[in-house]
């Protein structure tokens, strides 16, 4: 009897590869730049996704996207600040695809967006291999979370643009090691910028609103082209 081995999550990957590509060129002829936030529940996304908002809103036009599993809390915090967020239920998907994306970009004015900021749902795993239409991925992990977080997720590290390792204030009381975490992540993907930061640390947050607003200058010089 002929059997025919079909490769299922290499074809639901490629399906989804495809279409974040899609939902990228639709960002790139709005001069959007758009940031693909992964971590844990608690690492603190929402957090810098807030901080983000309230010292570059002023200078760029943001929007935001929320994903959660069946919650909107994020989604509501973040509205608070006046910015225009979509939340969006995953329902038992454990991550944002370019599906959910491409559906929640409908509901954007992306004409009128500098810089959208997408908060995947809150793990380590299923993140790491769907793509959005993201242009820089950023993984945040928390001190709190144990100083050997970063060398269990090895995947997510691999393949991400940006690791932010956040609450560093607390790390003394949780007998945990940033400079630890910084080396792990270094050692799986050595090219990897490392910022350090806490909210109660505003020269180490300046370092990430001075990294992202290069980035969105740039989009905008090429929406004026």
């Amino acid at each position: 009897m002929l059997m025919h081995v079909i490769n299922v999550g290499h074809d639901v990957l490629k399906a989804n590869d495809k279409l974040a590509a899609k939902n990228q060129k639709l960002l790139d002829k709005n001069g959007v730049l758009a940031i693909n936030f992964m971590g844990a529940i608690g690492s603190g996304k929402t957090t810098i996704i807030e901080k983000t908002v309230e010292n570059l809103g002023d200078k760029y036009r943001l929007a935001v996207i929320a994903g959660d599993v069946i919650a909107d809390m994020d989604a509501g915090r973040i509205a608070k600040l006046g910015v225009t967020t979509i939340p969006v239920n995953t329902g038992r998907e454990c991550h944002l695809d370019a599906k959910l994306v491409e559906k929640a970009l409908k509901s954007i004015d992306l004409a009128d967006v500098d810089i959208l900021l997408m908060e995947n749902v809150g793990n380590l795993i299923c993140p790491a291999d769907y793509k959005l239409g993201e242009h820089l991925r950023v993984v945040v992990v928390s001190v709190t979370e144990g100083d050997d977080i970063v060398l269990k997720h090895p995947m997510i590290f691999k393949h991400t643009d940006i690791a932010i390792i956040h609450k560093k204030d607390l790390a003394e009381a949780v007998f945990a090691s940033a400079e630890k975490m910084e080396a792990d992540a270094r050692h799986l993907n050595p090219d990897i910028p490392v910022l350090k930061t806490s909210i109660h640390d505003a020269q180490s947050m300046d370092k990430w609103f001075s990294t992202i607003s290069s980035m969105a200058d740039k989009c905008r010089e090429n929406r004026k082209d």
